[in-house]
Parts: C-alpha cells; structure tokens; sequence
C-alpha cells in the first residue's frame, strides 16, 4: 500500500493496515490530515464529501501519501481551504451524530472506492 488513510471511522480502522485514527470529529481529521501534510505527506483523496449533507457527517476518512517526501504545496492549498469551507458550512451547525453509524457505512464505501480509484492510477501510470 502507497497510502496511509486518516480516519475517525472504526469500520476503517477495522478493516485497513496503515491507519492513523483520530478520536475526534470531521474537523479533527482535517486538523490531522493538514499536520500530516506539512510533516511531507501527499493528499491524495479530496478532504471534503461531494454533498452539503456530508459536511454534517461527524465521520471522514482521508487518502495520504505513506511516503514523506517535500511539502507539497497544492496538497497544503487544497487541505487549508478545505478546513476554511467546512468551518464556514458549518458555522454555528451541530454534526449530525443521530446518523452516526450510517455515515460510517457510507465513508467506508467512499474509501473503498478512494483506495480503488488510487490502485488504479498507480498501475497505468
């Protein structure tokens, strides 16, 4: 594996090596994710979920590079404007924890699928 994933998700963390788990919500793992990229680590799945009622989900897990390497500065862009946009969605919102176990099915689908797509590219390129 070429990846390490961030995760607050105890389905991830069950079923995946090279896990970091946060214990924590949505934002807590974008805090993580941004301290891991500055240490050199590379984004490799998009922060944030491809619908508004995503942001209100309190689970996220995120695709890393495993290897440090040089800082990368689109990776730094793209993981500081992503924590700006979930803080000005949420604003004074509560994350929706009634749908808790829910969320982590579908993160854990979206990970998959992440993990799939990134095997993917690995082997054409």
């Amino acid at each position: 594996m070429d990846f390490t994933i961030v995760t607050n998700n105890t389905i991830v963390k069950d079923n995946y090596e090279n896990i970091i788990f946060v214990e924590g919500d949505f934002f807590d793992v974008l805090l993580e994710v941004r301290s891991c990229i500055h240490l050199g680590h590379e984004l490799i799945s998009y922060p944030l979920g491809a619908s508004i009622r995503m942001m209100y989900s309190p689970i996220r897990s995120i695709l890393i590079g495993k290897e440090l390497k040089a800082i990368d500065e689109n990776s730094i862009e793209v993981i500081e404007n992503s924590i700006e946009k979930y803080k000005v969605t949420m604003g004074e919102r509560n994350v929706d924890e009634r749908n808790r176990r829910d969320y982590e099915v579908i993160d854990y689908e979206l990970i998959k699928s992440a993990i799939y797509e990134n095997d993917f590219i690995n082997e054409i390129l």
